[in-house]
C-alpha cells in the first residue's frame, strides 16, 4: 500500500526524533509494546527498514531519515489543512463571521506598509476579516506551513520563500539602530564592518530554529526588550530602513551603505485557491507604485 495514516506517521515521527522507544512511548501517552508493533506493521506495509535496532540503541537507516523529513511535511500539511478548514467553516454559517485571514509578520516591522495595506483592502467589497499575528524572527514560514497564518510579509534575504508563492512588494536599504548618545550616532552613514565591532556595543542577537547564534550580544526575546538595551547603550542593531518607525528618542538610526537591500514579500501558501487571499495579494500588489515612490525603491 502507498498510503500511510497520520497515526503512523505520528508514532514514527516520535521514535525518529527521540530514537527511544521508551521516551518516545511516554511522549505519545501509550506503553512501549504497541508502539514497537506498529512501527514494525508500518516497515512491513513499506516494504523497508526504518530503523536500525542494536544494543546502543535506535538510528535511523536512510529510508527512516527521509520518512522523518516528509512525514514531518504531511503532518503539517494536515495540520494546516484542520486549522483553515476550521476558520473557513465560520464564514459558511448563516449569521456567522464573516471570511477571516491570518497575516503574519515580524513583531514591529513594515508598520507603513501593513498600515496602507489593511486600509486599503478594507475598503474593498466583501473583504475579510484580517488578524495580524506578530511573530519572532524568521517565523513567518513556520506559521504558513503549519496552517496558523494565510499569509505572510517576509522580508529577503532574512526569509526564505522557498515553497511558497508570493509578490515583490518594496524594495528598501539597512540602517544600524545604535543608542542616540553614541559617538557613531554623529555619523552620516557606517558600513557593516563598522557596526559588527563596536567596542562595548555588540550586535543583538536573535534567535533562529530555538537557538541563539554565538557572540558577545545580548539573547533578544523581543521588540520591547531590545528597545529599550539599544537606547540603555548595551547592544545595537541592524534593520531594514523602515524600522525608523518604532525608534525611540534614545535611539539614532544611520544608513549602511554596503548591506545588501531589503525586499519585502507578500507570500502565501502556492496551493492556496482562498478567493479572499486572492482579493489581499491584489491589492497588496496594486500598492506597489507608491511604496516605491515612498522608499525611492523599484515597483
Amino acid at each position: 500500500m502507498d498510503t500511510l495514516e497520520t497515526r503512523e506517521l505520528r508514532y514514527f515521527m516520535a521514535v525518529a526524533e527521540e530514537l527511544h522507544f521508551g521516551r518516545a512511548a511516554e511522549r505519545l501517552g501509550m506503553a512501549q509494546p504497541p508502539l514497537s508493533r506498529a512501527i514494525q506493521q508500518l516497515e512491513r506495509r513499506l516494504g523497508v527498514s526504518l530503523l536500525e535496532r542494536n544494543r546502543r540503541g535506535v538510528s535511523l537507516t536512510g529510508a527512516g531519515e527521509v520518512l522523518l523529513h516528509e512525514g514531518r511535511a504531511a503532518l503539517e500539511a494536515t495540520a494546516a489543512a484542520a486549522r483553515r478548514t476550521r476558520r473557513a467553516g465560520g464564514a459558511d454559517r448563516p449569521g456567522g463571521p464573516r471570511n477571516r485571514l491570518v497575516l503574519a509578520l515580524k513583531a514591529a516591522g513594515s508598520h507603513d506598509l501593513l498600515q496602507q495595506l489593511l486600509d486599503a483592502y478594507a475598503a474593498e467589497p466583501d473583504a475579510a476579516e484580517i488578524e495580524v499575528l506578530p511573530c519572532g524572527m524568521c517565523e513567518q514560514a513556520e506559521l504558513l506551513r503549519d496552517g496558523r497564518a494565510d499569509v505572510a510579509l517576509m522580508h529577503a534575504p532574512f526569509n526564505s520563500l522557498a515553497g511558497f508563492d508570493s509578490e515583490e512588494l518594496m524594495t528598501e536599504g539597512q540602517i544600524a539602530v545604535l543608542p542616540a548618545r553614541h559617538p557613531l550616532a554623529a555619523r552620516k552613514t557606517l558600513s557593516l564592518d563598522e557596526v559588527s565591532d563596536i567596542p562595548g556595543l555588540p550586535l543583538a542577537r536573535w534567535p533562529r530554529h530555538g537557538t541563539y547564534p554565538p557572540g558577545p550580544g545580548p539573547e533578544i526575546h523581543d521588540q520591547t526588550q531590545l528597545a529599550q538595551l539599544i537606547a540603555l547603550g548595551r547592544t545595537a542593531a541592524v534593520f531594514p530602513d523602515s524600522a525608523r518607525a518604532w525608534l525611540w528618542g534614545e535611539h539614532a538610526a544611520v544608513p549602511l551603505t554596503d548591506a545588501p537591500p531589503v525586499v519585502t514579500h507578500i507570500a502565501w501558501p502556492a496551493h492556496s485557491r482562498s478567493l479572499a487571499l486572492a482579493g489581499l495579494v491584489r491589492t497588496a500588489a496594486q500598492l506597489r507604485p507608491s511604496l516605491a515612490f515612498q522608499t525611492g525603491a523599484r515597483p
